[in-house]
């Protein structure tokens, strides 16, 4: 099952701090660590032909008269050139080194650049979103800023760098070389004359709505892409409206209507027209590429309804995997942004979709650490002999991972969800999302959303070891007879018991070897952050949990953003974090701050270990609850393998620490299993800080904003 009911998209659409306090890295506890992949293959930033290439999350898509497909490569900060006989290269901007300098190439930077369009002289010209500009790449690759002012957002009509925008995402060009503007936050369309005079077409700043109307009369709700048609007519992706508008040569202002009413928008992002005035659209949570015809038509033209994949085929045959944006050239093909499969697809006349280039990440594929292929993996638990476990969500099986990176699928078939018990691919599971090895070699499973805790031996065999398929609720009891609520977590004691976060039971299971349930803390179905015994404690979606030497439950308390540590007894206090308080910091106790932790795990000086997901970063809290970041930099996704704040992680999920103190991590985004190690002492200080330095231009500011985008389908 790769489509779940539970899924939501998360709008990264606020601004943030995304850098760490350098006093969190000058502590004394700090010791960085340093990351490398141990399987999967993930986003990348290769030029090369084909599926020889790699993109990173590409947003937006242009094609030029002779046939080239120009990309934004979002989280690599560059723009990219496709020849049509599928070699890629870097046009502009370095690979995640991101800024806001003009020059040539690889010597000029961007920031999360997202819409892009190129005009009948071949220049490219590009929303550099996070910089909140207007940017122009000629045909030689220079790169020049054409309007608004670089970090300044804002709202202003005016001439060059007298303009604002505020997290522009979308641009189209016309025949007479005037460039209109998706000003997403701002919620307006805008226009810049060839002369560089910038002017708001339609909507009116900061007010959000769906009226049709002329001017600033109509109302827009974060449009994220604008593409204009011969006829001189705009039409925009009114993202958040989920709606299709067109702006006439006189700002007139409508809404394309679906006169079958059977087609229902779920965030269209980015969108084209072609000569006939046909309209293409890629409705972004759909997963599907969406035509409205001339005559009002609107019809399903490749992928199929809310159905996620890679798959290449004919018109409903395809799949995408959240596809951001589309582009036509003069022959008649499409060319589609299929972001999270981190690659372009291309369309053919007759409704045939390929791949045109890139490698897709998501997969089930078994193999060595680059042919391997994981969709979402959520959690990962590791044995004596250091063997990996991984919990491959969206493939709906158990997948085995040798100390030397080689893949295998140890229960379950991919992409066929079910509740079965059975020996290796005969067994199926539904949402496979938390893994615990006991130490006798037996993995147990949460399958989340079958509600069920399942067993599986060293050689496969799976069993349902508490809990009833498909019966959710919250009820203690012998095997089949308990009731969990969407359980997510899952850790295993050295007397055998099994502890569970039945997340949305709200409370912390716990499962005797003979496979008796009862409730340790929380009560079902109250969420809070309150401290205290047994029932009177109160938890708010514990996602994970761990289990020290002495039975002590550490428990990821996702959305409090804090861990909690329950005693053997069941009393709960909150270790570290302060509740309703997310954020980044390190520290001691309630001084530190979380952002949607998700797993944990304990090693064996009982040093506990954090996923802080939202942050993007792996944390440790010492015994007494002294916090520190270990590897990744607060809200930067990436993957990169590096050391310390260098490396970077797309949201992480699961973790598991081994003998040795090893940590293995599952990095759910970048479908792979990471590892990271202390790093070797040395003068990490002076080197980090020369590593650095290069990522950002003297102008750039200490806070880094967190720029406007449909991002990550989290369930």
């Amino acid at each position: 099952m790769r489509h779940h009911p539970m899924k939501k998209i998360l709008f990264n659409l606020l601004l943030g701090a995304a850098f760490l306090p350098a006093a969190a890295y000058a502590s004394p506890h700090y010791q960085p660590y340093s990351v490398d992949t141990l399987a999967g293959i993930h986003p990348g930033d290769a030029d090369g032909n084909g599926d020889a290439a790699r993109f990173a999350y590409p947003t937006n898509v242009a094609t030029d008269a002779s046939g080239n497909v120009y990309v934004s490569d979002y989280r690599n900060h560059t723009i990219r050139k496709i020849t049509p006989d599928g070699q890629v290269r870097t046009f502009a901007g370095a690979p995640e080194r991101f800024g806001r300098i003009d020059g040539r190439g690889r010597g000029a930077r961007f920031y999360y650049p997202a819409g892009l369009e190129v005009d009948k002289m071949g220049n490219v010209y590009v929303a550099d979103s996070g910089n909140c500009i207007i940017r122009k790449i000629t045909p030689a690759g220079v790169v020049s800023t054409i309007a608004g002012s670089a970090g300044e957002c804002g709202s202003a009509d005016g001439k060059g760098s007298a303009a604002r925008f505020n997290f522009p995402y979308g641009v189209a060009v016309d025949g007479a070389g005037s460039v209109y503007v998706a000003d997403t936050f701002n919620s307006t369309i805008r226009k810049i004359a060839p002369d560089g005079n910038v002017t708001t077409v339609a909507g009116a700043s900061g007010e959000n709505g769906k009226s049709d109307g002329t001017g600033k009369a109509a109302r827009f709700f974060y449009p994220y892409d604008v593409t204009v048609s011969s006829a001189g007519n705009v039409y925009v992706a009114d993202t958040y409206n989920s709606a299709v508008r067109k702006i006439t040569p006189d700002h007139r202002v409508t809404t394309l209507p679906d006169p079958q009413q059977r087609l229902k928008f779920s965030y269209p992002q980015g969108l084209t027209v072609d000569d006939a005035e046909n309209i293409y659209v890629a409705a972004f949570d759909r997963q599907d590429i969406i035509k409205f015809g001339v005559h009002g038509r609107a019809t399903i033209f490749a992928g199929a309804h809310f159905a996620v994949g890679s798959r290449n085929g004919r018109r409903h045959h395809a799949r995408f995997y959240y596809p951001s944006d589309v582009a036509s050239d003069s022959a008649g093909n499409l060319y589609v942004a299929d972001f999270d499969n981190c690659v372009i697809r291309k369309i053919g006349p007759g409704g045939m979709v390929t791949t045109f280039a890139g490698l897709v990440s998501p997969g089930s594929d078994n193999g060595g650490v680059e042919a391997a292929r994981f969709d979402a993996p959520y959690d990962v638990a590791v044995n004596r002999r250091g063997t990996v476990f991984v919990a491959d969500f969206l493939n709906a099986v158990i997948r085995k991972v040798t100390p030397n990176g080689v893949v295998s699928t140890l229960a379950g078939m991919a992409d066929t969800a079910g509740s079965s018990d059975g020996a290796g691919s005969a067994a199926r599971f539904v949402a496979p999302s938390g893994v615990a090895v006991s130490s006798s070699g037996i993995l147990y499973v949460a399958d989340k959303y079958s509600n069920t805790i399942r067993k599986v031996t060293a050689g496969g065999v799976v069993t349902t070891f508490a809990g009833s398929a498909g019966e959710n609720g919250s009820v203690d009891g012998t095997g089949a007879a308990a009731r969990f609520n969407l359980p997510n977590g899952v850790a295993v004691d050295n007397a055998g018991s099994v502890y569970v976060a039945d997340t949305y039971n709200q409370t912390i299971r716990k499962i005797t070897p003979e496979g008796v349930v009862s409730t340790l803390a929380g009560s079902p179905g109250q969420s809070g952050s309150d401290d205290g015994a047994g029932s009177a404690a109160r938890f708010a979606h514990p996602e994970h949990v761990a289990v020290d030497s002495v039975g002590n439950v550490y428990v990821a308390d996702n959305e409090n953003s804090t861990i909690r540590k329950i005693t053997p007894a069941g009393v709960v206090t909150t270790l570290a974090g302060l509740a309703g308080s997310p954020g980044n910091s390190d520290g001691v106790g309630t001084e530190a701050r979380f952002e949607d932790p998700w797993g944990v795990s304990v090693d064996s000086a009982d040093d506990i270990y954090v996923a802080d997901t939202g942050n993007r970063t792996i944390r440790r809290i010492t015994p007494a609850g002294v916090v520190t970041t270990l590897a990744g930099l607060a809200n930067r996704d990436g993957m990169n393998d590096r050391t310390g704040k260098h490396a970077r992680f797309a949201f992480p999920r699961g973790l598991a620490v081994d003998a040795n103190g090893k940590l293995y991590i599952a990095d759910s985004d970048n479908n792979s299993i990471r590892t990271a190690t202390p790093a070797l002492a040395r003068s990490i200080d002076n080197d980090d800080e020369e590593e650095i330095m290069p990522l950002q231009d003297s102008s750039e500011s200490v806070g880094a904003p967190r720029v406007p985008t449909l991002l990550t389908p989290v369930p």
